[in-house]
């Protein structure tokens, strides 16, 4: 594994690229921000709000916004409440899982402080876990049948409104490297960044579960996508996600800060909701050699927050150490022991990048 030489990113990523000075694709985008005119783009999202205004009467929704409840859940908001003075309805995802007390507050935060309507889907439990078990053991992406939702169904929802400017956070592929890192303001083919697309949906079919129980799973025709008009609001503003949860938290987000410290993270602040959850993105360690913390890290890196060395301390004391409430919630939820949970996760285990130490531990092998 090589590493970014300005952060701790790997080149195992996928998507990721370094330029001939050894610097990440994630750190380039950074560095050009400095030749961004953001009061320029501050400009263009408001003629965009200002085209779509009223559109659908003086007191209709006017945009969508996807939420989870989350700090940058709660900047989106604001801005486009707030600052832009638009009608946002807003559309979330539910994984059934169970809810940390702080997932719970800032869902039903993010809708009583900014006064928006918000409608939320649960999928089908009994499909979802079918599937996830489907995935998890072949693939290794637990999460899918959820993450596929995320990006679908607002799409479905801001069609049954008649909202099109549909409004996301951040450009994931562009800002923290990817695949598709491509900057754009159109959030239009993000069905396509490979997380919540890239397995067929007639494997995972059978096993009682048909396309009667996957509503919504699949994405509108091209046709009916091309009518809407889909942004990544961290194109028109400056994207920080530290500056994003100060912002947050005057509005009453909480993170989990006096009720779970997680053993794989160096914040509290990020993903705050469902434990269960986060296997799906600790996954990429066993299978890559990076989990959250190094993803968080070289963040923090960037925003001045940390040194390199600093930050490599951290991914070595975190990453690898998926948090045992996230192992239990997850195999209560899907029916695993967690002997049969861990045997999963080895079998996905690059052995390209691990090998077994003397105490039967995974362990990247240059270290």
């Amino acid at each position: 594994m090589k590493y970014c030489k300005k952060c701790v990113i790997p080149d195992t990523r996928p998507g990721i690229t370094f330029d001939e000075n050894g610097v990440c694709s994630a750190c380039q985008a950074y560095a050009n921000r400095t030749l961004v005119d953001y009061k320029q783009r501050y400009k263009e999202l408001e003629a965009i709000c200002d085209k779509y205004r009223h559109m659908n009467g003086e007191n209709g929704y006017d945009c969508m916004i996807a939420v989870s409840g989350g700090k940058d859940s709660h900047f989106q908001v604001y801005v486009m409440k707030e600052l832009m003075g638009m009608n946002p309805l807003l559309v979330s995802v539910e994984d059934n899982f169970p809810m940390t007390e702080a997932g719970r507050h800032n869902l039903k935060n993010i809708s009583e402080a900014f006064g928006c309507d918000l409608i939320t889907i649960k999928p089908n439990i009994r499909a979802e876990k079918i599937i996830m078990r489907k995935t998890f053991e072949k693939y290794g992406k637990p999460t899918y049948f959820i993450d596929r939702y995320i990006y679908t169904y607002p799409l479905h929802m801001a069609l049954k409104f008649n909202t099109p400017l549909l409004v996301y956070g951040e450009n994931v592929s562009y800002e923290y490297g990817g695949n598709g890192a491509v900057e754009t303001y159109s959030a239009r083919d993000q069905i396509s960044n490979g997380v919540g697309s890239g397995i067929p949906t007639e494997e995972l079919l059978g096993d009682g579960v048909s396309m009667k129980d996957l509503n919504f799973f699949e994405p509108p025709s091209q046709e009916d996508i091309a009518k809407l008009d889909p942004i990544y609001l961290s194109y028109f503003v400056e994207w920080n996600s530290f500056k994003n949860y100060e912002i947050a938290k005057r509005w009453g987000f909480h993170d989990l800060t006096h009720e779970w410290i997680r053993t794989h993270h160096v914040e509290q602040m990020d993903q705050v909701e469902s434990p269960a959850y986060l296997v799906h993105s600790w996954m990429k360690y066993p299978k890559f050699g990076h989990a959250s913390a190094t993803d968080y890290a070289s963040r923090m890196i960037r925003y001045g927050l940390l040194t390199r060395e600093e930050a490599f301390r951290l991914v070595k004391k975190h990453d690898h150490a998926l948090d045992p409430r996230c192992v239990r919630e997850f195999c209560d939820f899907l029916g695993y022991s967690e002997h049969q949970f861990w045997s999963i996760i080895d079998s996905h285990y690059n052995s390209e990048l691990f090998e077994k130490d003397c105490m039967e531990r995974w362990v990247l092998k240059q270290e």
